[in-house]
């Protein structure tokens, strides 16, 4: 299984899609166009594409001018009956791609929020064992109307389109499920002033870290500390890679990828989501 994955700023990673990737043996072919490096010309060489989030607006073709590219190549994948998966900015380049209205500005989520599930969510192949309502970190301004043929699965309070499904296995997700702690750790880093900037404790959200964590971090970190609760990330993570009904070993996340159900290392994986000990 070749899986495409599209880099579009600096200090984004694949994170929790990463170890259920490397768990199904997935090779995979990392691009940065934003650095310069080229986008493949069709779907033909991947079974698979991740569209990793960043910092700018899904129009901003003058100074990110792959986008277009990448748009006609998530229709040949698409066309293809190949797995798309866009995350955060990628969702919102998703939507775009089959003509949904982007929004920039005016939905600004920073921090831990509800996300509740639609009822079409209930009977879809990736999000059916999720909780009705979770909460999980959000971290974006911008927001889009859902395209015609889209099928909507999550909202928020501020965002109503949180995730969607296009035909068998295209989906955006806007919120950070694929967060792990290496990350969050190069996120504090890599982003503190800008984290600095951002207001806290408004509309639902915070982006502190809980007062359960062991071990104290700086208060402006987007994401919780060691020893933070099952029911925060971790656990949505473990739902969507983890255990699901009528399936031994669980659907993964890896599956809607490759558009099929692979079986891992589920106690491995039990041990990252649940363990009190920093994700190493």
């Amino acid at each position: 299984m070749r899986v495409l994955v599209v880099q579009n700023y600096d200090n984004t990673g694949l994170g929790q899609v990463g170890i259920a990737l490397a768990e199904a043996g997935a090779d995979l072919d990392l691009r940065r166009p934003y650095k310069g490096d080229a986008l493949p010309d069709d779907a033909t060489g991947h079974d698979a594409m991740v569209m990793l989030g960043g910092g700018q607006n899904a129009l901003a073709d003058d100074d990110y001018p792959y986008f277009p590219a990448l748009l006609e190549l998530t229709r040949d994948f698409a066309a293809k009956d190949r797995s798309v998966l866009g995350i955060c900015l990628g969702s919102q380049l998703v939507a775009r791609t089959f003509g949904g209205e982007n929004q920039i500005g005016g939905a600004s989520e920073f921090g831990w929020h509800k996300v509740s599930l639609t009822p079409d969510a209930r009977t879809d192949p990736v999000l059916g064992a999720l909780p009705q309502d979770f909460p999980i970190f959000e971290w974006h301004d911008d927001t889009f109307a859902l395209p015609a043929n889209a099928v909507r699965l999550a909202g928020s309070e501020i965002a109503e389109n949180q995730a969607f499904r296009i035909g068998r296995a295209v989906y955006g997700f806007q919120f950070h499920f694929e967060a792990d702690r290496p990350m969050v750790r190069d996120w504090s880093t890599s982003f503190a002033p800008l984290i600095a900037e951002r207001p806290t404790g408004t509309t639902g959200s915070t982006g502190k870290w809980p007062a359960t964590a062991r071990t104290p971090m700086p208060p402006a970190s987007p994401l919780p500390a060691p020893g933070w609760p099952r029911s925060e990330p971790a656990a949505v993570v473990r739902c969507i890679i983890g255990t699901r009904p009528g399936i031994r070993r669980g659907q993964p996340l890896s599956s809607l990828v490759c558009g099929r159900t692979l079986s891992y290392k589920a106690r491995a994986l039990h041990r990252q989501c649940n363990r009190d000990e920093p994700f190493v």
